[in-house]
Formats: structure tokens, C-alpha cells, sequence
């Protein structure tokens, strides 16, 4: 077999699986996705709706955006005592078929150091990182400090 036949014999071989390791991020779509912007330097929240169509699971491990030195995913904790702490997270599983929500008082983006000031009204972008590499960018609505969920 010449080298060129192999070469396209083992092209052609690896077609058919070549769509079944569809990208997290593909799957996953962001809808009712805004930010609640605080006074002065105070870290902002972001809240988004995530749908997972696909039939595995899809894990978010991160998020950035070029507004913010830092985008860290946190979960609001209710203590036994009454008092309420949040924690960063490093994994935030949406499950197949379903759906995840980052609303207040839950998960949620931390959004600390605002690169420029921001306004009531703004969009940022803000890129959500999948365990796999892939990535979903997302557009968010600024939104008051009294906003509240419109889920």
C-alpha cells in the first residue's frame, strides 16, 4: 500500500467517530443571564439559567470576562446557627437533559474588580469555562442592586 493510501485509509477510518465527541459548550445554552451591580468597589453577582440538551452531563470549571479581574463560581450556604456564608466552588455539574440555575441566595458568578466602571444597562460578556475545553460566551445584562430574579 503506497503512503498515500494509507494516509487517506486512516483519514477516512476516523470520520465516522469525528461527531460523537460533541463539545460540552455545544450543548448548553444561556438564557435570563444579568448581573447585579453593587456600589463602588463591592464584588458583583452574575445569574444565568444554563439548559443542557445533551445526553452526558456538562461540568462548569470556570468563567472570565475582560470587565473583571476575577469571575469565580460561588454557592450562598445557609449555616445552622442562621447565618449565611458562600464559598467558592471549583465544579458546577448541569445535569443531561436539564438545567442549572445561578440566581441569588445560590450558585453564582463573583465578579470582583470591575475593569472600567460599569451602568444600569450595560452588557458584558462573561466566558464560561466546561471541564472538556470547550467554552460558551455569554452575554450579561447590568442590572440595580435591587434587581431582583425574573426566572
Amino acid at each position: 500500500m503506497t503512503p498515500r493510501a494509507l494516509g487517506f485509509l486512516l483519514a477516512t477510518s476516523l470520520l465516522p467517530t469525528a461527531g460523537l465527541h460533541a463539545a460540552q459548550a455545544d450543548h448548553v445554552t444561556a438564557s435570563h443571564a444579568w448581573i447585579r451591580l453593587l456600589p463602588g468597589d463591592l464584588p458583583a453577582g452574575g445569574y444565568v439559567t444554563l439548559q443542557n440538551n445533551g445526553a452526558t452531563a456538562a461540568t462548569l470549571v470556570a468563567a472570565q470576562s475582560a470587565a473583571y479581574a476575577s469571575v469565580m463560581i460561588h454557592q450562598s450556604l445557609q449555616e445552622t446557627d442562621g447565618t449565611s456564608r458562600m464559598a467558592m466552588i471549583g465544579r458546577l455539574m448541569i445535569p443531561a437533559h436539564g438545567d442549572m440555575s445561578l440566581v441569588p441566595a445560590s450558585y453564582h458568578l463573583m465578579l470582583q474588580q470591575a475593569s472600567h466602571p460599569l451602568k444600569v444597562g450595560d452588557s458584558v460578556d462573561i466566558t464560561l469555562d466546561f471541564a472538556d475545553g470547550s467554552r460558551l460566551p455569554v452575554h450579561f445584562l447590568v442590572r440595580p442592586a435591587n434587581a431582583v430574579d425574573t426566572n
